[in-house]
C-alpha cells in the first residue's frame, strides 16, 4: 500500500508562474514502507459471583499468532517464489521488517499457508481427468532421505505439481484416474505408454537424432543428419502454420513428403549395426504414430504447448529445478506439500495473467476466518 504526499518548495509569496512554465515539478522518492502492526485488546474479567475469569474473544479472521495474512503470505512466497532458506526467510523479517522471527516460525508459517491454499490446489487437481491436453514431465527430487520425483501436468490455463516416491505409471494413474482420454505431450518414458494418445515432443527427438550424430559411428552420423535436417523442416512448416501463412491443408500437404522420408530413415535404421541407433530408430518405428497425432488431430502441436517455443512442461520446471539444487529436496512430507502447492499456485497465477501475492493473501484470510478458499478455476 502506498501514499503520495504533496509539499510545495521554493515559492516565494505573490511569485507568479512564468507564461508556458507549469507552477510545480513532481519529484517522488520511494522507501521501503514500515510494517503495520494491528493491536487487539482482550479484557480479562473476574466475575463477581462465582470467580470465574473470562477474556474476551479475538474478531473473526484474526490469527492466533503474531503474523497476520499479508506477512503470512509474503513469508510462503519468499520461501517458494524466491527461493529463500528458512533462516535468510527469518534473517529478512527481522533485519528489514524489523519482525522478530525464527526459523521455526517460518516452518509454523509454511505450514499456515499450505492449509489455506490446499483447497485451491486440489480444486485443479481434480481437473486433470476431464482435460483435452496436457504436457506432462518429471525431474528427480529427494524427500528426506529418500529419492522422489517432482511431476508437473500442464494444462491450457493451470499447471498441476505432485511430488511423489516413484516414477512408474502408478503415479499417473493416481492423478489421472481411468477417466483420463486426452492426447498427453510427453517425451518418450515408457509409463506414458499406457495412456494411449500421445504426441512425442518433436524438441526431444531433435536431441535424439543428435545422439545419433555424436554416436561417433558413420551410420548413425548418416542417419542423425537427415533425421535432424528433416526436423528443422518440420518446425519450418509448423511455424508458417501458426503464424497464417498457410492453411491446414497446406500444412498437410507439406508434411507428407517429411513424414515419409523420416519412417523411410527410421525402417532403415532399424538394420543399423550400432546398438543404441537401432534402438532408437527402432522404438520410434514401432510407435511412429505418435509422431504425427498433431496432423491428426487439429489444436495439436508437435511440441509440448508452447510459450515463446519454449515446451510447456520443461519451462514450468525451470523454476523448481532451481529451487531443488539450492534446497537439496524437502526433509518431510509436509514439506513436499508445499513445494507442490506453491509450485501450482505460482504457475497457475503466472498462466492466468493474476497476482500470485494477492491471490495467497486472499486464501491466508479465507483460510483464518473458516471460510471457503478462492478459486484457480475462474478464469479458466
Amino acid at each position: 500500500m502506498s501514499a503520495l504526499r504533496g509539499e510545495a518548495f521554493g515559492r516565494r509569496p505573490g511569485a507568479v508562474a512564468a507564461p508556458g512554465v507549469g507552477t510545480a515539478r513532481d519529484h517522488r522518492v520511494a522507501a521501503v514502507p514500515e510494517p503495520i502492526v494491528t493491536e487487539y485488546q482482550r479484557h480479562r474479567l473476574v466475575c463477581p459471583h462465582c470467580g470465574e475469569t473470562t477474556c474476551g474473544e479475538l474478531p473473526p479472521g484474526v490469527p492466533q499468532g503474531q503474523s497476520g495474512p499479508r506477512l503470512m503470505a509474503f513469508v510462503g512466497l519468499l520461501m517458494a517464489y524466491y527461493r529463500q532458506s528458512k533462516r535468510r526467510t527469518a534473517e529478512f523479517l527481522e533485519t528489514l521488517l524489523g519482525q522478530p522471527c525464527s526459523a521455526a516460525l517460518a516452518v509454523k508459517i509454511q505450514n499456515e499457508v499450505t492449509a489455506a491454499v490446499r483447497p485451491s490446489y486440489e480444486e485443479l487437481a481434480a481437473q486433470l481427468p476431464a482435460q483435452e491436453q496436457l504436457s506432462i514431465d518429471e525431474t528427480p527430487t529427494k524427500e528426506a532421505n529418500g529419492k522422489a520425483w517432482l511431476w508437473t501436468f500442464v494444462a491450457r490455463m493451470f499447471t498441476v505439481f505432485a511430488v511423489r516416491a516413484t516414477r512408474e505409471a502408478t503415479a499417473l494413474g493416481a492423478l489421472l484416474g481411468e477417466a483420463f482420454h486426452g492426447i498427453v505431450h510427453c517425451d518418450r518414458a515408457k509409463m506414458y505408454w499406457h495412456l494411449g494418445c500421445l504426441q512425442w515432443c518433436w524438441a526431444h527427438l531433435k536431441r535424439d537424432f543428435q545422439a545419433m550424430i555424436d554416436s561417433g559411428t558413420v551410420q548413425g552420423k548418416w542417419l542423425g543428419c537427415r533425421l535432424r535436417r528433416l526436423t528443422c523442416e518440420l518446425f519450418e512448416h509448423w511455424a508458417d502454420y501458426r503464424a497464417g501463412k498457410i492453411s491446414r491443408a497446406a500444412l498437410l500437404r507439406r508434411m507428407g513428403p517429411v513424414r515419409r522420408k523420416v519412417e523411410c530413415l527410421l525402417l532403415r535404421g532399424t538394420q543399423s549395426r550400432d546398438a543404441d541407433v537401432r534402438g532408437t530408430c527402432r522404438e520410434l518405428y514401432e510407435h511412429r504414430q505418435w509422431l504425427w497425432t498433431y496432423l491428426r488431430h487439429e489444436g495439436v502441436e508437435p511440441t509440448r504447448p508452447t510459450f515463446g517455443w519454449c515446451p510447456a512442461g520443461e519451462r514450468s520446471l525451470r523454476h523448481a529445478v532451481i529451487w531443488r539444487k539450492l534446497s537439496f529436496g524437502t526433509q518431510s512430507a509436509s514439506g513436499s506439500r508445499f513445494v507442490e502447492t506453491m509450485l501450482t499456485v505460482i504457475e497457475t497465477c503466472r498462466q492466468q495473467g493474476r497476482n500470485v501475492f494477492a491471490f495467497l493473501t486472499n486464501a491466508v484470510e479465507a483460510h483464518l476466518a473458516h471460510q471457503v478458499a478462492p478459486s484457480l478455476l475462474s478464469r479458466v
